[in-house]
Parts: structure tokens; C-alpha cells; sequence
């Protein structure tokens, strides 16, 4: 029996792992590296995030991105360059070779309680017992689009995340759903491969974030728009740097300032090159399929219609954890764990309420706030979950 098993090797598992690995704690880790990032994230993209909040976590000062960039020549900053897509994906293949080379890249289909902890099978046959499990799955399950496409089949409906190559697009019409950068993202790179694009979306305006620019930070704006890995203001500095005093907020306020807080925004480095035709302020009313295309119907705030026939429509609009999603995770144990809106309960320490299993990443963003939505909180939920993890061993052994 193993004492530790990690599903998931995104950002969140492969910072815990690193950590564990480090203090020299027995475990496992499941997963294909990086296999959101590496097949699902559009080729050419650049992260939001800045260069200090696009880091692994590991315990040497030497695994950030900026050292590594350092090491190979390669142009670095901080906030004022964009981390391409390509240049994250060869830093945390080092990362995970140089600090997780214990990686299994296998999935979990099954995961059960037993009367020591958890069963774990796995797609190549093998059963594993294992006293905790961390949940770090990511967003590989978790992909939202609005309802009124649920009906139309994959040819002429999609999500963002189902494309890595948008060059499928070309001399197409392509109909692309969202404001954030997802949507955005899509929409610009599969213009720039050819394809016909329009932009619809339900907010007024497409709310790009600000490019930094230290020279034009008087002292009252030091103040009130304090840097953090999540973005600038107090809110978000409150929300990076105060997990612990969010997830003791009341429920109701937890799940308001989670899903208010840090709405749909493009990077700064994408405003001026969105050329698709846009319709916003925009709420959908129905899409049907339309002699081998797409007829979309939707109605301004003016209560003007808006019809557009497309050849696919892509949904650039998120995500969203569900308990239920996740199919490796047997009935009874799903029911078993307290929930907020499908979303585990969890401790300071990122436990469920069954005893020994946790969830880190986007699935406690309701108890620890935005923060586990970025890949900047990947250090904060290794270095906590981590640490409890060896003193629950500790007292084991005692």
C-alpha cells in the first residue's frame, strides 16, 4: 500500500509531487504531463498570467521559470513580456523530468474507498490501495457550454478546449462564443489561419487587462492596485495572499466573490488584434442546425435580434468544477463527500470530509477562492498539502 497517490500531473499534481518528492515522502502520481496544456490549449497562445505567476513549485530556487529562462538565453520578464505557450511547455517538460521523473503516465478509471483507505484502478489493469488521495485533476473534465447548444453534434459544436490546431478552421465561417481569453484567443489565432470569424458575447464590452507600466504608477495607484500572481487591486491581492482567511468566509460570500471576481478578460497583449466582426451585449435564444450549418439567434439589451449562420460554433466560455464529472469516481465516495455546489468542502489542510482524500486546482476554488483557479496557487496548495501530509505520516508512524 502506498502511502500517497496523485491524480493529475498539471500544474497543481506536479508541484505537489516535486514538493513530496523533496521531503522524501513515499507516493505515486497519475497522469499525462501537462495533457490540457500540451493538447488542448491552442497552438501560437500566450499565457495571461506573467512570467512570476507561471512557475512550478518545487522547494529548489532554481525550478522557477525566470531560471530556467536564464539557463537557456531566453528572453524573460517578469510582467511586460507574455510567456508563449511553446516556452511554458519546454519548462515544465524539464520540470516534471528534472523533479517528478517518477511520473506514471497512465490514467485512474476507478477510485474507491476500502477499509484502509482507497482502491485505485488503472487503465493498464493495476490496482493500487494507497492510505490518501489528492485530487488534482484540473480542468480536463470540466468544460462548460451554454445549454442551447447541447443538442448539436460536434461538427458544427465545440469547445475551445477540444482544439489545439484552429487551422480547421480555415475558409470557414466560425461563430465564436465568450469574452474572456479563451474565446478571445481562439478567435484571433483562427483568423490569423483563415477562417471567417465573428465574436458574440453576452458582457458590453470586452474587458482586456491593462498592460503593466511601472512608469506610470503614481503612489495612490501603488496602493490601490497592489500587484499579485492573480492580478492587480486589493481583492485579488487579498485573495492571493489570504487563502485561508477567504475559505473561513460564509459560504454564500465564498461562492459570490469566486465567481464574481475576475470575470472573462483577455490578456493585455491581445487588445488591438481581435478583427472579428463582434456582437456584444448579446443573450442567446436558440441554435439549430441549418442545412449542414449553424443558424445562431440571439437579442441585444435594445431587444434587437441578431441571426448568424456559421459553419461551427466554438464555445470560449470555461469552465466549471462538478463532482459529478469526474468518471473515475465511484457513486458511493462521491456521495460521501460534503459538497458546495459539486465542489468539495475542504479543510485549511485541502481535505475533504472523508478522511484522507483532498481535492487541489480549480475543485477548491468555492472553499480557497480564485486563487486556485490560476496556476500561481499550484505553489500555495503543494507547499500546505504537502506539509500536512508528512505530519499526518508522522503521527502514523508515532
Amino acid at each position: 500500500m502506498v502511502e500517497t497517490a496523485i491524480i493529475g500531473a498539471g500544474p497543481y499534481g506536479l508541484s505537489l509531487a516535486a514538493h513530496l518528492a523533496a521531503a522524501g515522502k513515499e507516493f505515486r502520481i497519475f497522469g499525462s504531463p501537462l495533457a490540457s496544456w500540451r493538447a488542448h490549449m491552442p497552438r501560437g497562445m500566450h499565457l495571461k498570467s506573467g512570467g512570476f505567476a507561471s512557475n512550478l513549485s518545487a522547494p529548489d530556487p532554481e525550478s522557477t521559470l525566470k531560471s530556467w529562462c536564464a539557463r537557456r538565453g531566453l528572453a524573460y520578464e517578469d510582467n511586460h513580456r507574455p510567456v508563449a505557450l511553446s516556452t511554458f511547455l519546454d519548462y515544465s517538460a524539464w520540470f516534471q523530468e528534472r523533479y517528478v521523473p517518477m511520473l506514471e503516465d497512465c490514467q485512474v478509471v476507478s477510485l474507491a474507498r476500502n477499509e484502509q483507505g482507497f482502491t485505485l484502478w488503472l487503465d493498464d489493469g493495476e490496482m493500487v490501495k494507497a492510505r490518501r488521495v489528492v485530487l488534482a485533476v484540473g480542468i480536463t473534465w470540466f468544460k462548460h457550454a451554454p445549454k442551447i447548444l447541447a443538442g448539436l453534434p460536434s461538427e458544427l459544436a465545440s469547445h475551445t478546449y477540444d482544439h489545439h490546431d484552429l487551422s480547421v478552421f480555415g475558409g470557414r465561417k466560425l461563430l465564436v462564443l465568450g469574452a474572456g481569453s479563451s474565446a478571445v484567443d481562439s478567435a484571433v489565432l483562427a483568423g490569423e489561419a483563415g477562417a471567417d470569424v465573428a465574436l458574440l458575447a453576452r458582457v458590453p464590452a470586452i474587458a482586456y487587462h491593462d498592460m503593466p507600466d511601472p512608469d506610470d504608477m503614481s503612489w495612490l495607484k501603488a496602493i490601490t492596485h497592489l500587484s499579485s500572481g492573480i492580478g492587480p487591486g486589493w481583492r485579488s491581492f487579498m485573495c492571493s495572499n489570504a487563502p485561508r482567511l477567504f475559505r473561513r468566509l460564509p459560504a454564500p460570500l465564498r461562492l459570490r466573490a469566486t465567481r464574481r471576481h475576475l470575470g472573462p478578460a483577455p490578456g493585455w497583449f491581445m487588445r488591438g488584434k481581435l478583427t472579428a466582426a463582434t456582437h456584444l451585449g448579446q443573450t442567446l435564444e436558440s441554435a439549430q442546425a441549418y442545412g449542414g450549418r449553424v443558424l445562431v439567434t440571439s437579442r441585444g439589451a435594445d431587444g434587437r435580434m441578431v441571426q448568424i449562420v456559421a459553419d461551427h460554433v466554438l464555445s470560449g466560455t470555461g469552465y466549471r468544477p462538478d463532482l459529478r464529472r469526474l468518471p473515475f469516481l465511484e457513486s458511493g465516495l462521491r456521495e460521501a463527500i460534503a459538497q458546495l455546489e459539486h465542489t468539495p468542502h475542504l479543510s485549511d489542510h485541502f481535505e475533504t470530509s472523508v478522511p484522507g482524500l483532498y481535492a487541489i486546482g480549480p475543485l477548491a476554488a468555492y472553499a480557497f477562492g480564485p486563487l486556485m483557479r490560476f496556476m500561481v496557487g499550484a505553489e500555495y496548495a503543494a507547499l500546505r498539502v504537502a506539509a500536512h501530509l508528512a505530519r499526518a505520516r508522522a503521527r502514523a508512524v508515532a
